[in-house]
């Protein structure tokens, strides 16, 4: 049972007074360096990290279970304490939370990447160079002139750079379309549909028309000249960490998705004044007397490990050290700093690599471990466990939680 499941069914909630901060450094999770030996992590300079490290207690988590390769979105919600399982919420319906689409039960959300295509369809660049978001936006104006047959309506918005959403509304509408997105350059748009299964749902043909009015569209562009569509998804339907936890819950973070995440959660979106990891904490100092627990989400290090820069990583590691020094004059009563997942650069992908966590707070027993990185926190006294288990163990180090049983 998830830490939300046990809170809530259990009555264990108890409010002390005491304020938790998470802070999630995207992909944190790293591999040894062939030369140093060393992770991304344990190269970097760490200093408040490292003090926080010995202060607290330090353990690896499985994002999700173990040998599973998380995805972030799955990933940040069970860090949060649900069950992924039960609530397998989807890319699609993630995208347009992020964007604050109010999504209705009759919709079914996409995930859309603008891509360059050659002549035969072969997809070359996947995120078409990462256009810019102003691109990204005037393309989804046009792509949003789009009609489709069936009585069904298509909303296309831009979410960020290459990414955009894509939510089509229509009574009977199910998520049972497959992503065309083939996952790699040299390939050709995987099929909505495997004709050997059925019957094909509205869903199927509402996106096949909709892909082939898209690539129509965008036929002469450059470099963007294309879409692929994965995960699509239904309106999810998620209690709030209010009702599990009886938290007043904020959420920090530039990137959409993450914003998404909380959305589905409960939580109030803090708008960042900024793009820059300093500019988030700045606006944690700013409303962090409001709330009992704030997420601050930090992208970069997941970018760079999925491009493969090894340094670039680091860097971004040691930029949120400098700031997060900045968190401990907030005096928050418990900090928890750890990743969603790994993104080792030498992978340049996610990972089922588990992932270094500490827990700082007056009530936290410390232990042995006086650098915050993969080897060190792998002989932490927390051991290894479930990302979903989190939340838990930190509200009782807030004290937000009554004896369990008699």
């Amino acid at each position: 049972m998830t830490s939300a499941e046990l809170a809530q069914k259990y009555g264990l909630v108890r409010n002390s007074g005491e304020k938790l901060l998470l802070v999630v450094l995207d992909g944190l999770g790293g591999m040894s360096h062939p030369i140093t030996g060393l992770t991304e992590l344990e190269t970097a300079y760490t200093p408040t990290m490292d003090l926080l490290a010995a202060q607290g207690a330090c353990g690896l988590i499985d994002p999700i279970k173990r040998g599973l390769v998380p995805g972030s979105g799955l990933a940040h919600l069970s860090l949060f304490g649900y069950d992924t399982f039960k609530y397998p919420i989807g890319r699609g319906s993630i995208a347009a939370y992020g964007i604050g689409f109010d999504m209705q039960d009759s919709d079914v959300a996409v995930r859309v990447n603008f891509c360059t295509a050659a002549e035969d369809g072969t997809i070359t660049d996947r995120r078409a160079g990462r256009i810019p978001t102003d691109t990204c936006r005037a393309l989804c104006e046009r792509l949003d002139t789009i009609t489709l047959s069936g009585n069904i309506d298509v909303f296309v918005k831009p979410v960020r750079e290459h990414r955009a959403v894509v939510i089509f509304r229509g009574s009977g509408l199910t998520a049972e379309a497959k992503d065309t997105d083939p996952g790699a350059v040299g390939s050709k748009p995987l099929p909505l549909w495997d004709d050997a299964g059925g019957s094909r749902p509205p869903i199927v043909q509402a996106a096949e028309e909709f892909q082939n009015k898209a690539w129509q569209i965008l036929k002469e562009q450059n470099p963007a000249n294309a879409v692929v569509m994965r995960g699509f998804a239904t309106k999810p339907k998620l209690p709030s960490m209010n009702n599990c936890y009886g938290l007043n819950a904020a959420c920090i973070a530039v990137y959409p998705d993450y914003k998404g995440i909380c959305r589905m959660v409960g939580m109030e979106i803090v708008d960042v004044k900024g793009e820059t990891i300093a500019d988030e904490f700045k606006t944690l100092a700013a409303v962090w007397k409001d709330h009992d627990f704030v997420f601050l989400h930090v992208k970069k290090t997941d970018s760079y490990g999925e491009d493969g820069d090894f340094d670039a990583k680091v860097g971004v590691i040691e930029d949120a050290d400098r700031v997060l020094a900045q968190a401990m004059d907030l005096s928050p009563d418990v900090m928890v700093v750890t990743g969603d997942h790994s993104t080792p650069a030498q992978m340049a992908s996610h990972s089922a690599h588990p992932v270094p966590i500490l827990y700082w707070g007056q009530w936290v027993r410390p232990d042995l471990v006086e650098h915050f990185g993969e080897t060190e926190c792998g002989v932490g006294s927390l051991g290894r466990f479930d990302g979903s288990a989190m939340m838990l163990e930190a509200l009782a180090y807030t004290g937000r939680l009554d004896k369990f049983g008699a």
